[in-house]
């Protein structure tokens, strides 16, 4: 039958043997590509055209496909980071929506990507301390692509976004650089500034205080992400929560406190990278004639004013440092309200010097090779001083040396007798916790230096300066 049809569509014999030519090519056509086709490029396959186009530049999961990506099981997005604080910290990747309205935060994703009995759900603190007063609580929550309660994004965002909290005890010098500043140049240098920074608590003041630091982690406008009630922001990548490692010091591997401060004098337009208390300066001796010498070391004496952890004999302290050979700067930091001149006038020291407290934070603008003398109150509390800064100064390049005060030089004598625990057994007050502690060695406690004994802790620092 195949024949007669053959012959009725091909009447001659010439076109026969054309059309039997015609088949058996097509027949050796077929059985090639049959034979080959795992090795030929997706775009020979129909089915497999759509596989080799670009994604679009910001995709919703919701009008598209799962990719095999997508189909792997989620990590958990959230953990605590243990250090010197508990530190809530969420890293995602995908389809981000930052709805600032509920303050939550969904990542849209397929179903088979949610590990059976995963969490799919955090209540989370976007600063290193949890539990903090002053810090808005936000969502983390885990949603299929279609879920009605994911919200619709108004805004796509090419760079990725780090959410952070700027209360807390933001305001505080020590804590603006351990718990903010820090942790946010850790988490955001991998960014190359190409990140947004999201600031939930947002305070304008923190913000522009510290404004040309900031510059150097990103190069984008710093958004008050609470205040976002009409908009959805959604990105390919964020963070919630900062990397947060130990007070002022840094523990990621290629990172350093030496690299942090190197930063700071290139933000802060700091001369002086090393200890240089034999620098030259110039006096002028008549009308055109000078002449160079060695400067004297200089120590700058933090006050502390307030009611406590005062120093009551600073004016004291400041002639016994002149009459070693110090020149002295007695400096009030919380009446400056240009921290870049102030970083220029701690730079220009060889010693900082003080009670503990925050006002010892501007070590950070300290030259390498300076030194620190803390000041550690009575009651026991020398872990408290090292944990703060005595331990960061080593990563800092800096010289670190302690004097601890003693009972007749603690105004706690005049409010407790000398048998009382307070004295005899401060161990006993670190138990009752950190609120006792700190309300009688911290908040209640001022100092009146014994100069005899302070004057061998001034030598020892002008012995570390030698070259």
């Amino acid at each position: 039958m195949y024949d007669s049809i053959i012959a009725k569509s091909f009447s001659t014999r010439y076109d026969r043997k054309l059309l039997g030519c015609c088949a058996l090519f097509l027949l050796i056509t077929i059985s090639i590509c049959s034979t080959f086709r795992p090795h030929l490029h997706p775009f020979t396959s129909i089915g497999n055209l759509g596989d080799n186009l670009p994604l679009p530049e910001n995709p919703t999961l919701q009008t598209s496909e799962p990719t095999e990506i997508e189909t792997k099981k989620l990590e958990p997005l959230c953990r605590i980071l243990k250090a010197d604080a508990d530190a809530d910290y969420c890293e995602m990747e995908g389809d981000i929506r930052v709805d600032a309205n509920s303050f939550t935060i969904f990542l849209a994703t397929s179903p088979e990507k949610i590990a059976e009995n995963s969490t799919v759900s955090w209540i989370i603190q976007p600063y290193p301390r949890r539990g903090m007063e002053g810090v808005k609580k936000w969502n983390v929550k885990i949603v299929g692509i279609h879920d009605n309660i994911n919200p619709k994004c108004t805004e796509n965002h090419k760079s990725p976004a780090i959410l952070f909290s700027t209360g807390g005890y933001s305001g505080n010098l020590f804590h603006d650089f351990a718990d903010l500043i820090v942790p946010l140049y850790t988490t955001s240098i991998d960014f190359k500034r190409d990140v947004q920074f999201l600031a939930s608590d947002y305070h304008s003041s923190w913000l522009s205080k510290y404004h040309e630091l900031l510059e150097k982690f990103t190069r984008h406008e710093i958004m008050d992400i609470d205040i976002q009630k009409q908009q959805v922001h959604c990105y390919k990548k964020l963070i919630a929560g900062l990397n947060f490692h130990k007070h002022f010091m840094i523990t990621r591997p290629g990172l350093s406190m030496t690299n942090f401060r190197r930063l700071i004098c290139e933000t802060y337009s700091l001369e002086r990278t090393r200890d240089m208390s034999t620098l030259n300066i110039t006096s002028k001796l008549g009308d055109n004639v000078t002449r160079s010498r060695p400067r004297p070391p200089r120590v700058m004496i933090i006050k502390r004013n307030g009611r406590t952890r005062v120093m009551m004999n600073h004016d004291e302290v400041s002639r016994a440092a002149s009459e070693l050979g110090f020149e002295v700067v007695l400096a009030e930091p919380e009446k400056w309200t240009n921290l870049s001149r102030f970083a220029r006038l701690v730079n220009s020291c060889d010693v900082l010097m003080g009670v503990h407290g925050a006002g010892l934070a501007n070590l950070v603008f300290l030259p390498e090779n300076a030194v620190v003398i803390q000041v550690v109150p009575f009651g026991d509390i020398r872990w408290l001083a090292k944990a703060t800064f005595g331990n960061p100064c080593g990563d800092m390049k800096l010289k670190y040396l302690e004097y601890e005060v003693g009972v007749e030089e603690s105004s706690l004598r005049l409010k407790y007798s000398r048998e009382d625990p307070v004295f005899t057994d401060p161990s006993s007050i670190h138990r009752k916790g950190w609120n006792e502690l700190s309300s009688i060695y911290l908040e209640n406690q001022n100092i009146t230096i014994d100069i005899g004994r302070f004057q061998s802790k001034l030598v020892e620092a002008l012995k570390l300066l030698s070259p």
